[in-house]
């Protein structure tokens, strides 16, 4: 819907959802800046899914032929011991795109690539800057001044907040992380590793879980490399936040005589360039918005890694909230009141744990690790599938808004 609106709108953050809602908006004809603490976009990532709602917001911002250059080509899940030996394989198409691995699999940075790709096309009323970010906000009823890290202040009708899970937008308009954020029981790391030359099997998701911790190897965009994954069971501690050495010595230690190839990933995060770690953590928002500023993504709605639906829920909502805005540019109360009431009934869903969380992903004993191995095989055989396909198509109901183009 394009508009001939005097809006200026600040986003915070340029990630997924930052980026996603910053491309509709300049195609709806607001001015839009974008803050990216970042110098530059950040390249790889672990691999995001689109199905369901994810997808067809994806089709409708015609972004599926930038996707399908770097769609990686995911052939299933494949569980190992500590020997390597197969525990069970759960090939994609044993649950019709819709299991574990999804049809359409993308790493977060090769989206991010397709998103800004897109926003250079619409760049006549886009101001993007790297390497700054907002340090102070104030609100009155007719819009917010923002002060930036950069010394400078300005004024926005509205600031969207998609500045992740630690979200200082959030914090500033809303108050302390600690009163909307709960811990879910661990961690997980993400990096890049070279791609080992023998066991797994080249297109597919290995993993292997011990008591308390799992490490797995997924594809990667260049098969000279793949992805690892770590997800840690344990206590939440505080000062492992931003301590890189802390974070790789407890992902050591608790992967210690794993086997499988525990000790060649860990050697291998030594020297990744793009190491990732962060505790799990889900936030509830009791509303998104407060004034002039609103939420996005993962500052207003992380359900964790563990939901595989971090991105869906920041491309649905980039949708709507922008769909609303240029619905209704000259009532942006009326807007945020609508985007969110027709996200909220999506989130409730997405941020539902498969499978009952870390409890039952990462056991603490062998005893609970075998039974937990034993259920996932179950739902291998043919009358358990619909099981798998159901809790991890948790919103193929919900019904997208439709807006005019």
């Amino acid at each position: 819907m394009s508009t001939t609106s005097t809006l200026r709108i600040l986003v915070a953050g340029g990630g997924i959802a930052g980026n996603a809602v910053a491309l509709q908006l300049l195609r709806a004809g607001v001015a839009t800046t974008v803050v990216e603490r970042a110098d530059a976009p950040r390249p790889g990532g672990q691999a995001v899914d689109l199905r369901s709602a994810s997808r067809e917001v994806a089709e409708r911002m015609g972004l599926m032929e930038g996707i399908a250059k770097f769609q990686l080509h995911e052939e299933g899940l494949n569980l190992v011991d500590r020997k390597g030996k197969d525990v069970y394989r759960m090939p994609a198409d044993m649950f019709e795109g819709k299991g574990p691995v999804a049809e359409i699999e993308i790493t977060r940075g090769d989206l991010n690539e397709v998103l800004l790709t897109e926003i250079v096309s619409v760049s006549e009323r886009l101001d993007y800057r790297y390497g700054e970010w907002i340090t102070d906000l104030t609100q009155d009823e007719s819009g917010v001044a923002v002060t930036f890290a950069s010394g400078g202040t300005e004024r926005f009708d509205l600031v969207i907040g998609a500045d992740g899970v630690h979200s200082a937008t959030r914090r500033m308009a809303f108050g302390p992380e600690e009163e909307f954020g709960t811990y879910l029981g661990g961690y997980m790391s993400f990096f890049t590793i070279p791609t080992p030359k023998d066991g797994i099997t080249p297109g597919w998701m290995t993993m292997h879980p011990v008591p308390r911790a799992s490490v797995g190897i997924r594809p990667d965009g260049d098969p000279v490399t793949s992805k690892a994954i770590i997800t840690l069971r344990c206590d939440k501690d505080p000062a492992l936040r931003r301590d890189v050495a802390a974070q790789k010595q407890l992902i050591s230690d608790m992967l210690a005589k794993a086997g499988w190839h525990a000790d060649y990933v860990l050697e291998a995060m030594a020297t990744t360039p793009d190491f990732y770690f962060d505790e799990l953590e889900r936030v509830d928002m009791p509303t998104l918005n407060a004034g002039r500023v609103t939420l996005l993504g993962d500052a207003g709605f992380c359900g964790s890694p563990m939901t595989g639906m971090g991105t869906a829920m920041a491309l649905v909502g980039a949708y709507i909230l922008a769909g609303e805005i240029a619905s209704s540019p000259d009532d942006l109360t009326a807007a945020l009141a609508r985007y969110e009431a027709a996200i909220v009934p999506f989130l409730d869903k997405a941020k539902e744990l498969p499978g009952g969380g870390l409890k039952m992903m990462l056991p603490t004993t062998e005893f609970g690790l075998k039974a937990a191995l034993t259920m996932g095989k179950m739902m291998t055989l043919k009358p358990f599938r619909p099981i798998m396909m159901k809790m991890l198509e948790q919103t193929s109901d919900y019904v997208l808004p439709t807006y005019r183009a």
